[in-house]
């Protein structure tokens, strides 16, 4: 039941070690495949490959099999190494002659090529409106808690004035960063590798337009060969975005960490979203952060992981590439899930008020009163001196009423220039094209 087996029986070990994990992952591509071989039967009817009594039988069968994927009704069998395979075993029962006609022009690697990128697609989907989700979520918190003055700091010591607003607006933007870089990995992720074939085309008068076309896709991978060689390249592009955004929340997440810790106490969680101890009674714990920060430190090992089994491989395919999928997939799901738990928590934290009041704060406002003396005259080095020896001598008095008013400081936030940012980035993906490319196939 293997589609690239003869007539020789392969050693079990073998098989065993070379399928390696590839039934329990290709199920999270099973979906995917058969969109694919939609798109590809009707392009081999549209050469003469399929009648079009073929063509009706196939597609009736693959929608068939759709349905029961996501109705979770589709497993792969254990003596069927991969969702290809599974597939195109299923159809040829089904339908008899026809199936067997549907790797025409194709082969195991653009078919995998094409699955990876439809899947990615639309995990890039998915990751997108759950930062979209979080990123909406620390603009109305930014918003809301605009005047909460927070500690600044830098090498972890009291340095300026800050606010809630400038925290939570800060890694607001981040995430604007981060979806530019996931928009480069979208473009990427949709090219059409399909037609390809084992990554040196075919004799057959495929028409690799038409795929591209009824795919969604936005443009060709035209090359063949470099269409192979995008395997391992558009997972690590992938994973590059992906660590951008696990850095954004990674950092948060010491942040808060550090921020609910008694000793700074500036937020709170309600008990039942933080955990105990099996000793001390007094114990809240930020268990959530403290694994959102750890997962993500590891998904910003991701891109590294990619390169080193990717490096050094010279074009066309490689086994070694089957094992991205061991290392890509799981990092898919962990990073969806701290999107939303993060986004989960954040609609419950308690902001504590009036925190600079505390006198330890006071000598935040240094600078300010430089900057004070600074504008009534008294040239800035003079100014920095004279408050200097008002700390050093103990009669330092700070002006708690700040004045920050340029582009995005305390007192001008800019959110919406920030929101604009974001919703101008978001336009560019144009997921509707997509889906509606895809619902279009399957209808």
């Amino acid at each position: 039941m293997k589609i690239w087996q003869k007539n020789i029986e392969v050693d079990k070990g073998i098989e065993v070690f070379t399928v390696g994990r590839d039934r329990e992952l290709d199920l999270q591509m099973a979906a995917f495949d058969v969109l694919g071989s939609l798109a590809h039967v009707e392009m081999l009817t549209s050469i003469n490959l399929l009648s079009k009594e073929e063509l009706s039988q196939v597609q009736a069968a693959l929608k068939e099999i759709y349905k029961e994927i996501l109705l979770g009704n589709f497993t792969i069998d254990d003596r069927v190494e991969d969702v290809h395979s599974q597939v195109e075993w299923l159809l040829t029962q089904r339908i008899g002659e026809a199936g067997k006609k549907i790797h025409s022009g194709r082969s195991r690697n653009d078919q995998v090529l094409v699955d990876l990128k439809l899947y990615f697609r639309s995990c890039i989907q998915e990751m997108v409106e759950n930062t979209t989700t979080l990123f909406n979520q620390l603009i109305t918190l930014s918003n809301t808690h605009s005047d909460k003055l927070l500690p600044g700091y830098t090498h972890l010591q009291i340095a300026m004035p800050s606010s809630f607003g400038l925290w939570f607006g800060a890694y607001a933007e981040s995430l604007v960063d981060d979806m530019e870089l996931m928009l480069a990995a979208y473009k990427i992720c949709n090219k059409n590798p399909l037609g390809s074939a084992a990554g040196y085309g075919s004799s057959f008068p495929l028409n690799r337009t038409l795929t591209t076309e009824l795919l969604g896709f936005d443009q060709l991978n035209y090359n063949v060969v470099y269409a192979q060689m995008g395997r391992g390249k558009t997972e690590r592009v992938l994973g590059q975005a992906m660590s951008s955004i696990a850095a954004t929340l990674a950092k948060m997440a010491m942040d808060i960490c550090l921020f609910i810790n008694q000793n700074f106490g500036f937020i709170s969680f309600p008990d039942e979203l933080t955990t105990g101890s099996s000793i001390m009674p007094h114990k809240k714990n930020p268990d959530v952060f403290e694994l959102i920060r750890s997962r993500c430190n590891k998904i910003q090992a991701l891109p590294n992981e990619i390169a080193m089994m990717t490096t050094n491989l010279p074009s066309g395919y490689h086994r070694d590439l089957q094992l991205l999928k061991e290392n890509l997939f799981p990092a898919i799901t962990s990073l969806n899930e701290c999107l939303e738990m993060c986004t989960f928590m954040l609609q419950n934290i308690t902001v504590k008020d009036h925190i600079l009041d505390d006198k330890k704060y006071d000598y935040l406002f240094s600078v300010d009163v430089v900057n004070e003396l600074a504008l009534r005259g008294t040239p800035f080095r003079e100014a920095y001196k004279i408050v200097g020896e008002t700390i050093d001598n103990g009669t330092f008095s700070p002006n708690k009423t700040l004045k920050h008013t340029h582009e995005g400081s305390i007192g001008n936030l800019c959110n919406p220039a920030i929101e604009n940012m974001m919703s101008a980035i978001l336009a560019q993906f144009q997921f509707q094209k997509m889906n509606d490319a895809i619902e279009k196939l399957v209808k």
